[in-house]
């Protein structure tokens, strides 16, 4: 029983991580093909429900499942199975799966704190702006960078060698259900790479002194707009809402390790 709970709460958390990535690429995709929107990342999309009716209602909801996102991340991180902390790749995995539930946590707290109304959405540039007039902030900025150099490989790498189909019980799918999946998860593990991967390259800018401004994916698609054009811009776009796919059908079909 209580492992079906978790588990619950890991598929809840999934779809909320899949509402929020196909947002995001579809305001986006939106604006660079003159349909409205607007290039978004992640507090875009808080402030986007909040515009909607029943705005609150659907912040609230949103706020529940990234906090069990939240939950499944960290409980993986702590008491999962797999590699251990003390082996390389199991540091690795688990630091990571730490890092996104700490990350999904604090978004699911401004979402919940614009629903009593004492939060927005923004803010991440100031953040950095705060970190960076410090001694150590540079240093830090590069690491963050580092970071997320490393996780743009990875999900390059985790598109191309299939091992996103892992994370799903595969023989509880359709054929046209697995096609789906793979072509999705192709897609939208490519395109988190690519936005990973600029995200990484404007931290390290910033860092080094050499101009530009650190953000999160907002920032990746000015940067995409500026320096390839909207099209380019809307094909990344629209990978994130494949991701989005990926994310629905995993949340219905996860292998779940709990």
């Amino acid at each position: 029983m209580i492992t079906n709970k978790k588990e619950k709460l890991a598929r809840a958390g999934m779809v909320a991580k899949g509402v929020v990535y196909a947002i995001i690429g579809t305001l986006t995709a939106m604006a660079a093909f003159n349909l409205g929107g607007s290039k978004s990342g992640s507090d875009s999309v808080l402030e986007f429900l909040a515009q909607q009716a029943f705005g609150n209602f659907l912040l609230g909801i949103l706020a529940l499942g990234l906090f069990s996102y939240t939950f499944y991340r960290i409980y993986e991180a702590l008491f999962g199975s797999g590699d251990s902390w003390s082996e390389t790749k199991g540091f690795v995995k688990r630091a990571g799966y730490l890092v996104s539930g700490v990350f999904y946590g604090v978004l699911g707290f401004t979402a919940a704190k614009m629903v009593v109304g004492s939060g927005s959405g923004s803010g991440g540039n100031s953040m950095i702006s705060t970190v960076l007039s410090k001694p150590y902030g540079p240093y830090l900025v590069v690491f963050v960078a580092l970071c997320l150099a490393g996780k743009a490989v990875f999900q390059v790498y985790k598109a191309y060698s299939g091992k996103f189909r892992e994370d799903v019980k595969e023989s509880n799918l359709g054929q046209k259900e697995r096609k789906a999946l793979i072509r999705a998860g192709k897609i939208g593990f490519t395109a988190r790479g690519i936005v990973s991967g600029i995200v990484a390259f404007l931290f390290f800018k910033v860092a080094l002194g050499t101009g530009g401004e650190a953000g999160g994916k907002a920032a990746a698609f000015d940067f995409l707009q500026d320096t390839f054009g909207a099209s380019v811009m809307g094909i990344v776009a629209l990978g994130l809402v494949a991701y989005a796919v990926f994310m629905f059908i995993q949340a219905k079909y996860a292998q779940i390790r709990l």
